[in-house]
């Protein structure tokens, strides 16, 4: 009886990913749907009810019941991004998710009266605000800064949205494909070798302690995912590169 009840214990708990990686699954199939190159067909995909249906899975799963941190942190980064799309549908048509922060962008910040501090979100029955999911989890518990470029505010100057759910067996190469895209992206980040110039994302200087605090350390973080010759001439004379950061453009990542 003892074996018995030990392996009906070892099946409930392989059980948990499996439904995970499924759910997951199912946001996969909306995404391919309705993103494209990073940008989001809102008009439709607010008529789609499959994404009320992954928010309801999210809205009950417990993730801390997830095998380890690379699965909570797949997570926790689909449920952000979940939220924001259901957010965006809900209010569509809107121009930019600015214009759903009481008082807007600055006035929203200060109080603490933005989109990001609205308690419209629901895990495992517990209310939050996705603001506490970058912060109170995502940032300070799971600490891989390489999620600010799968975080996507639903803004054209965010990392763009990818067309399939975060997974924990794939996220180490999903979250450095999104930086290798990010910086890539012209319209985000420019890095002129000859002049040794880095007209980067705003992100990395809201963000900068995540990415080591100085210039030169955000510098040597981002030569990790870019192409081997640029990567190495920053990592031989990192100091020689002035940053400056690029204006953040708002306006919707619709299409």
């Amino acid at each position: 009886m003892k074996i018995v009840t030990l392996t009906i214990a070892a099946v409930l708990l392989q059980a948990e990913p499996s439904l995970s990686a499924f759910r997951h699954g199912l946001f996969t199939e909306i995404l391919s749907n309705y993103v494209h190159k990073g940008f989001v067909d809102y008009k439709n995909l607010r008529n789609d009810k499959r994404l009320d249906e992954y928010i309801r899975w999210l809205a009950t799963a417990n993730p801390d019941t997830l095998p380890d941190e690379k699965e909570q942190l797949a997570f926790w980064i689909n449920a952000y991004n979940a939220y924001t799309l259901k957010i965006i549908c809900d209010n569509y048509p809107v121009e930019s998710i600015n214009d759903l922060h009481s008082g807007g962008l600055v006035i929203g910040t200060v109080f603490k009266t933005t989109v990001w501090d609205k308690k419209l979100v629901t895990v495992n029955g517990q209310v939050m605000t996705l603001n506490s999911i970058e912060h109170e989890i995502v940032r300070p518990r799971l600490k891989d800064p390489r999620v600010h470029f799968a975080l996507v505010c639903a803004s054209k100057s965010c990392p763009p949205l990818r067309s399939e759910a975060y997974e924990g067996s794939q996220l180490n190469a999903q979250l450095d494909d999104q930086g290798k895209l990010f910086f890539a992206d012209t319209f985000r980040n420019e890095l002129d070798a000859a002049r040794k110039q880095a007209h980067i994302s705003k992100i990395l200087s809201w963000y900068s302690e995540d990415f080591g605090g100085s210039d030169k350390r955000i510098l040597m973080f981002i030569s990790r995912f870019l192409p081997p010759t640029l990567a190495e001439q920053i990592n031989a004379n990192s100091s020689d590169w002035d940053i400056s950061y690029k204006d953040y453009d708002w306006s919707l990542n619709g299409r």
